[in-house]
Parts: structure tokens; sequence; C-alpha cells
């Protein structure tokens, strides 16, 4: 999807896209290299966007990790369809709140990591507290729960549903985005 595209989504679906650009290498690093992706049986991914995230979680899984994709946007989704191709990639076109329909077709109770892109700032506070009870609902006992955010508003959310909440930052996204990994 090019970068016109994208800002035409953000002004679009202000409530669903949260930012003009999409994330940059540097954000997916710090989303993505300190979780054990190569170990997990299922791995899920919520609001992939352009899937820049999605693409390094393809190159770090193992051969037995499966990963469900869930976008809700029809051309992030549309575009993503297109674009990625994997025997063990589940591409969803429905909300996050269906993530355990999701992981209990593929035959499994929970999920070993959640990454998301959700912008969780731009959501009424009912609809944010429910995906996050539903995404810990579906998360393992060992599991993480990895989201980022352009600002600091989500915090007291997500420490309300997970007992560890850890904090990150990087400067090098437009805009600089803070990364939570969550523990139940």
């Amino acid at each position: 999807m090019s970068k016109s595209s994208f800002i035409k989504q953000f002004f679009k679906e202000k409530k669903m896209v949260g930012s003009l650009a999409p994330s940059s290498r540097f954000l997916a690093a710090k989303m993505l290299n300190h979780v054990p992706i190569n170990e997990a049986k299922i791995v899920v991914e919520l609001g992939p966007g352009t899937g820049v995230f999605t693409k390094k979680i393809l190159e770090k899984m193992g051969d037995n990790t499966q990963l469900i994709v869930i976008e809700l946007n029809d051309d992030f989704y549309n575009a993503l369809d297109k674009k990625l191709k994997h025997p063990n990639l589940h591409l969803k076109h429905d909300s996050a709140d269906q993530i355990g329909n999701f992981i209990h077709e593929l035959g499994f109770e929970k999920a070993d990591l959640i990454i998301s892109s959700l912008p969780l700032a731009n959501f009424p506070a009912e609809l944010r507290n429910r995906l996050l009870l539903t995404a810990r609902k579906f998360l393992s006992d060992q599991g993480k729960f990895v989201q980022f955010q352009y600002s600091l508003q989500s915090r007291k959310a997500l420490k309300k549903v997970f007992h560890s909440v850890k904090l990150n930052f990087t400067a090098l996204n437009l805009p600089p985005a803070f990364v939570y990994t969550c523990s139940k």
C-alpha cells in the first residue's frame, strides 16, 4: 500500500487508523525483538495495517507456529490478502474481539503472543476495555501481550487488566511510540 493510500485511510477512518504513516522498522524491532516468536504455537496480530509487523513475525516464526492476523479495515485487509502468502498465516477480516473464535478454529485454547497495533487511545473506554479483557482471556498464562501507542493515555487501562506492564520507547518512528509488554 502506498503512503498516499495510507494517509487517505487515516483521514477516512480516524478511529481505526492511529497514524499518518506506517510503523517504522525501528518500532517493529522494539515490538518484536524481545518476545520468543519462534517458540510460540499461536501468535495473534491485531490491527496489522500495512503489515510491517506481520512480515517480521513471519520471518521469525518457527515451522509449527500459526499466525492469526485480524484486520477490520477493508482496504488494509485487501492489500494484505494480495501480498501476504504463507501456509501458517490465517488472515481474518473481522473485529479484534473475535480473537477467541479464531484461536479455537485452529484447535487451540489460548495464544502465546498477542501483538497489537490497535489505536486504543482513539477508542471509547468501553470498547478499549472490552478488547483488552478479551485479549487477556485468550492469552496463555506465560504469554505476552505487546501493544504500541503514541501516548501514555492507555497505560492505566493496561495496568488494570494485566499484572505486569513494562514500558519501552522509540523516538525512531513517526510519531515516536511507546511499547507496552504485558503479562498476566
